[in-house]
């Protein structure tokens, strides 16, 4: 769903509403419709990236408070780095995978038969790298004490994923 295209409008119009509505009952409510929304935005393109965001929130949302309630800087840092390998390895699986193969095929090609070396048919998931980033600056402010983990893991999902950013930024402090 593009930003500038009729079906986004509809789309705008009925979360405002819904929005507005449930959110003048209980704000808990109000950030379920967020929520929710933006996971429809997301998955109107495909639904089966759904499972990376959902994947990347939860576990930066777990690690977050484990580094926060963390008393040994040892294991800080092995849950720091947990959450780097798991951000960072699917970022760079979805969106370098194919072009580092590629390089090495070029490389190579003089010196070995490369033929054998195949990409692989990897669609890029929209918005991966944004909430990525989002997910790890909010992990590395924690680990650095620059802020608490969030209470809610519906707040932070919904922080995760608010569709509005979600595709174009900005990237945002926790």
């Amino acid at each position: 769903m593009l930003f500038n295209s009729t079906s986004f409008l509809v789309f705008l119009v009925i979360v405002f509403f819904v929005f507005w509505k449930t959110n003048s009952y209980a704000v808990h409510h109000g950030k379920i419709v967020l929520l929710l929304s933006s996971y429809i935005f997301y998955g109107w393109w495909d639904w089966r990236f759904l499972i990376l965001i959902i994947i990347s929130s939860a576990t930066d949302f777990y690690i977050g408070n484990k580094i926060f309630k963390a008393k040994r800087n040892q294991i800080r840092k092995l849950l720091l780095i947990i959450s780097l390998t798991l951000n960072l390895g699917m970022l760079f699986f979805f969106k370098y995978f194919n072009f580092f193969i590629d390089s090495f095929k070029a490389i190579f090609t003089p010196f070995a038969e490369t033929d054998q070396w195949s990409t692989l048919n990897i669609i890029l998931p929209v918005g991966i790298s944004f909430y990525t980033f989002q997910t790890l600056s909010y992990t590395l402010d924690i680990y650095n004490r620059k802020t608490e983990p969030a209470q809610s893991a519906l707040t932070f999902f919904t922080f995760v994923a608010f569709f509005p950013q979600l595709v174009a930024g900005p990237i945002e402090r926790a």
